[in-house]
Parts: C-alpha cells; structure tokens; sequence
C-alpha cells in the first residue's frame, strides 16, 4: 500500500522541495497552503495533490479534512515564515506583531497535528519546520519557532505510542525562498554565509534531504530531537 505524506506550505521554497522529494520516494503527497494559484502550479509541476485553506483557522483546517488523506504516515508541519504585522510600535501593535509569528509558526503546527492525530498510521512521521533562530535568538519569530521544540516533546510521547516519531528539523540561511521578501541584502546576504562553516547557504534541497530521512525506515530510532541544517552557522546544539 502506497504510503500518505501531507505537507503544509508546500507550494513554495522548502515546502516545494521537501513534497517533490516525499514523492520521489513513492509518497503519496497533498501539499496545503493558502494560495490555490502556487498550490495548482506545483502540485501539477510534482504530480502530487493539494488542498488550499490556512492553517492557522481552526474552522479552515476542519474544512480541510475532507479532502485530506483517510490515513497519514507523513506530516510535514512546514507553513510558517517570518509575519510583519505592520502594527506599530506601540504595546498593542507589539502585541499583534508578536501574536501574529505564533499563529503562523506554532498554531499552523498545533491545528493540523491534531486534527490529523485520529489518523496518524502506525509509525508515523511528524517533522516540524523550525529555525536556527529558534536556538540563538530572533525576537518575536526566534520565540514562535523555540515554541516548538517543547511542544515537539509532548508530542513525541504521543506518537511514540503508536510507534512513531515526532522531530524538528532547524534550517539556518536557506536561499531561493520567500523568506527573506525583498529584504535581503548582498550584504546582509554575505554575512549570513559568511557565518556557515562550509562558505555556501543552505538550499531547500538541504532540508528536503534530511526531512525524508526522517521520514525513512533507517530513522526509526530518531525522535524528540531538534537536528540542525545550517552550515555549521550554529555548531553543538
């Protein structure tokens, strides 16, 4: 029986790379996200499913599950990114600036993991996208993705009764996303490499290639952890 991945904020970036590679490896693969004109383009592009509502309303994500595989051996907790509220600063406008990267960040994780538990697979697989930033620091997103890391350990726990795993995969500087907008600059770009010990970025590939280790039989002992793919930019964590 051919295996289920579903993969959230697959349309674009780490996503798009992270759901080609699951379906290479004989994955069924349903990319979700918001935007119905990316999510066509590259499930077309990948031969995979996609399914389009936002992850961070619970009433979207409970609509969703219709179209959403009967049975789940892979998740990929993957939307997210670094949300500009644009609301000021003052309490309130830092209030909604920081609400808003918890939403994205850990809700979209917290909404779709658990209105898919009831079909988790025996040794099933959940990966969550979370960040260097997480670790070393990065105001109100650094905070959202270290969110992860404890609640990635309640859930291990959870999905270790049913044989599975539960695990963070931390990228540092990851080019050719949406990351950064058009907010990165040659310079900041330079320094952002400059700080890997391997003198390159990261590319959505990198993280792809670790995500479907965990997502392989060979990492079945691999659980509760926090594996980062950064170049070395932060070493013994």
């Amino acid at each position: 029986m051919t295996q289920t991945a579903v993969v959230t904020g697959g349309g674009t970036g780490i996503g798009r790379a992270v759901a080609g590679r699951l379906a290479r490896d004989g994955f069924a693969v349903t990319i979700t996200g918001r935007r119905a004109e990316v999510l066509k383009e590259t499930a077309d592009d990948l031969g995979v499913q996609w399914v389009a509502f936002d992850a961070a309303e619970p009433d979207q994500v409970r609509g969703a599950l219709a179209d959403l595989p009967e049975t789940v051996d892979v998740l990929v907790n993957n939307a997210g990114g670094n949300v500009r509220a644009g609301a000021g600063d003052d309490l309130a406008g830092i209030k909604a600036q920081w609400l808003a990267n918890f939403e994205a960040n850990v809700l979209t994780a917290v909404l779709v993991t658990e209105a898919l538990t009831p079909r988790f697979a025996h040794g099933v697989r959940v990966i969550t996208i979370g960040s260097i930033a997480g670790t070393r620091g990065g105001g109100d997103y650094g905070a959202a993705k270290g969110a992860l890391v404890p609640w990635n350990l309640d859930l291990a726990q959870d999905v270790g009764k049913l044989g599975g795993t539960a695990n963070v995969v931390a990228p540092g500087f990851v080019a050719d996303t949406e990351f950064f907008g058009d907010a990165l600059t040659e310079q900041r770009r330079e320094r952002l490499v400059g700080q890997t010990l391997v003198g390159r970025p990261g590319v959505p590939d990198d993280i792809a290639e670790m995500v479907a280790h965990l997502a392989s039989p060979g990492a079945r002992h691999v659980t509760a952890q926090v594996l980062h793919v950064n170049g070395g930019a932060l070493a013994g964590r």
